[in-house]
């Protein structure tokens, strides 16, 4: 294990490059790593927990998803960028909540690494998208349309027709790029 402290201790050594070189030998460790990476996120430090996210990320373990999720409601806003962004390499289900909850948050890089999130999130994100889609504040409405637009799902077929009514010019962009992707973009012809 004295290996696991060291790069642990190298993670939490404040010097970015060394935690780089850490972070990619961490996740090896399997089960006891992840009890040093959830110890860091108890710090009261934002850089120590910021680095734990980012370890956590790289691995694929019921744990490490909770915390990452967890993490969306960290203090601190870089932590909780950096939760929303590692939630996208998975597709996490359970997240959707949280995550539906950050498109209207203030920090807007916060909703789009959100919107993010959700697109690869699976199907359970589609209803509470569509849902999204009808709030009055039209930053949720656009991240909603630009995950909806990134899903590949079909049933967000009908939230995006939806939106092309949408006042938000931005909203009506997203969902005809969304309809494009998924394969329902308009077709001219000559009568």
């Amino acid at each position: 294990m004295g290996d696991l402290e060291s790069l642990i201790s190298e993670l939490n050594s404040n010097d970015d490059a060394r935690a780089a070189r850490a972070l990619s030998q961490i996740p090896q460790y399997g089960e006891p790593a992840l009890d040093y990476l959830l110890n860091l996120l108890e710090s009261s430090e934002p850089d120590p927990r910021w680095w734990a996210v980012v370890a956590l990320a790289g691995m694929d373990h019921p744990r490490a998803n909770a915390a990452l999720i967890e993490a969306l409601g960290d203090n601190d806003p870089t932590v909780r960028q950096c939760a929303a962004a590692g939630l996208r390499q998975h597709a996490m289900p359970d997240a959707v909540p949280r995550l539906i909850e950050a498109l209207g948050d203030e920090d807007r890089l916060l909703a789009r690494l959100a919107s993010g999130a959700l697109a690869v999130a699976g199907p359970e994100a589609i209803s509470p998208l569509s849902e999204a889609m009808q709030s009055e504040a039209s930053q949720v409405r656009i991240e909603a349309a630009r995950a909806l637009g990134q899903t590949g799902d079909p049933d967000a077929i009908p939230a995006l027709f939806a939106a092309l009514n949408d006042t938000s010019a931005v909203v009506v962009h997203l969902a005809e790029v969304g309809l494009e992707r998924l394969g329902v973009g308009m077709v001219f012809f000559s009568p």
